[in-house]
C-alpha cells in the first residue's frame, strides 16, 4: 500500500503495539486480574500470523512460557523464505527499474522485518529506504515507523533521535496531518517517561484531530489525555480543557469510571475521588506505559486533592478533613505529616487542638530560603576545594 494513501485511516499497525501490551500483561502480577491464558492465545496467534520468530523467543524467555521447538523452526523457516524473496525483488528492481521501484522494494523488506520482530535489521532497512526516499511526507512516514519500532521495544535512544528527526522534517514543510501525528507520538513518549506536563500539551493540541490509530484507539487516547491533564494542569485549565471539552465529554459519557475520576476531583467530592483511586491504580498497573509511575501518580493526585481542599480554609479540624475524604483521622494525620515534612503541603498540624492550619506560601520568603540554601551549598564546595588545595 502506498504510504501516503493511509493518512485518513491512520498508518499501518506495524509493529502492532497491542502485542507488547499483551506481553506486558503476561509478566504482570496476578493481582491485576487478567486472563493470562486468553492473552497468551491471542498473542500466539499474532506471532504465527506475522512469522515473529525473534519476538516469540523473547516473550517465552520473559514470561516463562515454554518454547515450542517445532513452531520456532517453522517461524524461522518462514522468515528465511520471505527474506530471500524480498532480496530477489530488491535485486530485480536495481537491475530493471527506477528509483521509485527500488524504494518500494526496500520498504517492503523493512516493513516485513519490522512486523516479524527483527529490530536491528528493521532499523537498518528503514534507514536504507529513507536514503532512497525523496518526498518529505514519505520520509516522515518512515521516521514514524522508527518511532513505533522504538515504542515497541521501549528503546529510548531510537525514539528520541527519531522524534527530533521528525521535528526537523516538519520544519522543512511537513503537512498538517503529520504535524499533528508527531505531537501524538511525542505525547505518548512523554507520558511514558513521566513528563505529564508535556504529554498533556501534546495530547490536548491533537484532541480534535486525532488520527494516530496505529498507536492507540481514541478512547485510550482520551483516557491518557485526562490522566496527564489532571496531574499537570491547574483547576481552571482542567475546566476549560477537559470539563468543557466536547470531544472529551463524549468519550466520558461512555466511560463512567474515568468520568467519575475526572469530575469527582473537580467537583470537590473528595470521598468519591479517593474511591476512584482504587480503579486508577488497576488501570495504571495494567498499562505498559503507566505501570512504573503508579505510586508516583497516585501520590501526586492525593497531594492535589489535599491542596485543593486546604486552599479554601485558614484552618479545619482533622476529623472534618478525614470525613471529607472518607478515611480515618489516623490516616489523614499520618498522610499530611508525610507530605508536610516533604515540603509538598503548606500547612501544619496542631496535635493538641486536632486542627490543620494552612500557611500561604510567600514567594519572596521562598526565594530568600532558596538563595540561602544555594549559598550554603556553594560555601561547602569552596571549603572542600580549599582543603584539597592545602593538603
Amino acid at each position: 500500500m502506498p504510504m501516503e494513501s493511509v493518512d485518513e485511516e491512520g498508518l499501518p499497525k506495524n509493529p502492532d503495539l497491542q502485542l507488547v501490551q499483551w506481553r506486558f500483561l503476561l509478566s504482570a502480577d496476578d493481582s491485576v486480574g487478567v486472563n493470562k491464558n486468553a492473552i497468551w492465545d491471542q498473542l500466539l496467534e499474532a506471532i504465527k500470523e506475522n512469522d515473529m520468530a525473534p519476538f516469540y523467543e523473547s516473550v517465552c524467555a520473559e514470561t516463562g512460557w515454554t518454547v515450542d521447538p517445532d513452531l520456532l523452526a517453522q517461524l524461522k523457516s518462514a522468515n528465511e523464505k520471505k527474506l530471500v524473496s524480498l532480496e530477489e525483488a530488491i535485486e530485480d528492481s536495481e537491475k530493471n527499474f527506477g528509483e521509485t521501484e527500488q524504494k518500494e522494494a526496500l520498504q517492503a523488506k523493512a516493513e516485513y522485518l519490522c512486523r516479524a520482530g527483527h529490530k536491528e535489521a528493521a532499523e537498518s532497512a528503514f534507514r536504507a529506504t529513507f536514503e532512497k526516499t525523496v518526498g518529505l511526507g514519505y520520509r516522515m512516514d518512515l521516521v514514524f515507523y522508527l518511532i513505533r519500532l522504538g515504542l515497541f521495544y521501549m528503546d529510548h535512544d531510537l525514539i528520541t533521535r527519531n522524534i527530533q528527526k521528525a521535528k526537523l522534517l516538519v520544519e522543512e514543510g511537513g503537512d498538517w496531518d503529520r504535524r499533528n501525528r508527531l505531537k501524538t507520538y511525542e505525547g505518548l513518549y512523554a507520558m511514558s517517561i513521566r513528563d505529564f506536563g508535556r504529554a498533556a500539551t501534546c495530547f490536548f493540541d491533537t484532541m480534535a484531530t486525532f488520527t494516530s490509530t496505529e498507536l492507540m484507539d481514541y478512547q485510550t487516547f482520551v483516557k491518557y489525555a485526562c490522566f496527564c491533564c489532571l496531574v499537570a494542569l491547574d483547576r481552571s485549565d482542567v475546566k476549560s480543557k477537559i470539563i468543557e471539552g466536547a470531544d472529551i465529554l463524549e468519550v466520558l459519557h461512555g466511560y463512567p469510571e474515568l468520568r467519575e475520576f475526572v469530575l469527582s476531583l473537580y467537583n470537590c467530592q473528595y470521598d468519591k475521588f479517593f474511591r476512584t483511586l482504587i480503579w486508577l491504580e488497576q488501570e495504571f498497573l495494567k498499562d505498559r506505559y503507566l505501570a512504573a509511575h503508579t505510586r508516583y501518580y497516585i501520590r501526586q493526585m492525593r497531594v492535589k486533592a489535599y491542596t485543593q481542599l486546604l486552599e479554601s480554609y485558614r484552618s479545619l479540624s482533622l476529623s472534618h478533613m478525614a470525613a471529607t475524604f472518607g478515611v480515618s483521622v489516623q490516616f489523614i494525620d499520618r498522610e499530611l505529616s508525610q507530605f508536610i515534612s516533604a515540603g509538598r503541603l503548606h500547612c501544619k498540624i496542631d496535635k493538641v487542638g486536632g486542627v490543620v492550619v494552612t500557611m500561604r506560601p510567600d514567594s519572596k520568603n521562598f526565594q530568600y530560603q532558596s538563595t540561602i540554601k544555594q549559598g550554603d551549598l556553594l560555601l561547602n564546595r569552596v571549603q572542600k576545594l580549599s582543603r584539597v588545595i592545602h593538603t
